[in-house]
């Protein structure tokens, strides 16, 4: 049975238009009128769901053809589309960036788009723009644009004259720091280190609450999708996953799936705890262990807890910022080095440009599982891998996997429902490779 539901897909010309403001800004105003919204987040993106939660009220879960499949993201829409007043998604890079790229998922499933454009320091160019991205393709529909960081009514008259009948301006949003979400390396500033969050999404609610953006949307068709029943593979076995202030890269479908497949999910912290719970097996996510290095390496009866946890042989993942608490040092952005949990060799160290980011393929002894990477950090003196992620388009090794005891560890970022049974021996005793 199809499901109707008002849904917008919120896409640009580049990053760092003000899609994620102008999301949140839309999720805060329509639940404020007391609808019931749910929000998307394109591709691998764990900080801007995080804002978008909180404007909504609700999680926000992954879209992704590649990393997650058609039938995953079909699966999501139409049950978002069953007990929502609004669907909302909001785009990664530019409109027409990647393989697959933001419009290839509006075309898929024949979603509505508006583009946001930053328009500081142009003025007639924004419709040229404007007019290009709605033509280029003729397989979906882009229903008009937000133009952003306007400096003056004037600039906004000179946008609205210009634009052609056909790509209507949705929205004017001038610039104004009271609504400007803050920025670090990686993305935006998680929301528990931000002030005043719920009063800037109230305000850049506000900034968009008399244009023609803050009407609902045509409702758009949602069909039901072909999904696998989910095997209780983990029936019995506890996972315990670090989760804090510098461990908080964790997708919401990782953790239910988790679930579906029987796992007791017990959570702790790095930082505050001086144990993890009783638990088969373990998971350190990414994260920003480089703002918390000093405290995680203070904490010695935790780290203690790990290494009798390794010895053990139980089955272990580390991911990305969980690698690099699993290895001996860590260097931060001020060159400063603390010892980490030492369970594996290496030396972790931040860097302040240069990185890897990408969607990658973890070919793991238990089968292949679809990951992406992002990190500004490098490791030093790392066990010998026993595989290298399969870059999406390229054919240089992608980042290393090293396997020590029942420790997986990676740069990696692995998304579960890829591969549900090779996730479940991941975690499971005795199923991981020695």
């Amino acid at each position: 049975m199809q499901a109707r539901c008002p849904a917008l897909f919120i896409s640009a010309m580049a990053s760092g238009q003000g899609k994620t403001t102008v999301t949140a800004a839309l999720a805060r105003y329509h639940r404020n009128q007391g609808r019931k919204v749910r929000v998307f987040k394109t591709g691998p993106d764990y900080l801007d769901p995080q804002i978008l939660q909180i404007a909504s009220g609700a999680p926000v879960e992954p879209l992704d053809l590649w990393m997650a499949g058609e039938e995953y993201c079909r699966d999501q829409l139409y049950r978002a589309a069953r007990e929502a007043d609004l669907i909302l998604i909001e785009g990664a890079m530019g409109l027409l960036d990647g393989e697959p790229s933001s419009a290839d998922l509006a075309a898929r499933f024949n979603l509505p788009v508006a583009v946001v454009i930053n328009a500081k320091g142009m003025a007639q160019t924004t419709a040229a723009v404007a007019y290009g991205l709605a033509n280029y393709r003729r397989d979906f529909q882009c229903v008009g644009i937000i133009a952003n960081a306007l400096g003056s009514e004037r600039h906004l008259s000179l946008i609205a004259e210009s634009l052609p009948s056909q790509v209507p301006l949705l929205a004017g949003i001038f610039r104004d720091d009271a609504i400007a979400l803050p920025e670090r390396h990686l993305g935006l500033v998680q929301p528990y280190e931000q002030q005043g969050l719920e009063q800037r999404l109230d305000q850049a609610a506000a900034a968009i609450a008399h244009t023609p953006l803050a009407n609902l949307p045509a409702a758009a068709t949602f069909k039901p999708a072909l999904m696998p029943a989910v095997r209780p593979m983990l029936t019995g076995v506890r996972i315990a996953v670090a989760r804090d202030a510098a461990f908080s890269f964790i997708y919401a479908a990782n953790l239910r799936l988790l679930q579906e497949m029987g796992a007791e999910v017990l959570f702790f912290s790095p930082l505050e705890d001086s144990e993890p719970p009783p638990a088969d097996a373990l998971w350190l996510p990414g994260g920003y262990p480089e703002l918390h290095a000093e405290r995680l390496s203070a904490n010695q009866a935790m780290k203690a807890a790990l290494k009798r946890f390794y010895m053990d042989g139980r089955p272990m993942l580390a991911e990305c910022g969980g690698m690099l608490y699993a290895q001996e040092t860590l260097t931060d952005q001020q060159d400063r080095i603390f010892a980490m949990a030492g369970l594996i060799p290496g030396a972790g160290e931040m860097r302040a440009k240069r990185g890897c980011q990408g969607m990658q393929t973890a070919p793991l002894p238990e089968g292949d599982v679809r990951a992406h990477a992002h990190h500004h950090s490098r490791s030093h003196g790392t066990l010998p891998p026993i595989a290298y992620g399969r870059r999406q388009r390229h054919p240089a090794p992608g980042e290393v996997i090293v396997r020590s005891k029942g420790l997986t560890a990676t740069y990696l970022h692995l998304f579960f429902p890829s591969n549900p049974g090779a996730v479940a021996n991941l975690f499971r005793p005795g199923a991981t490779e020695a």
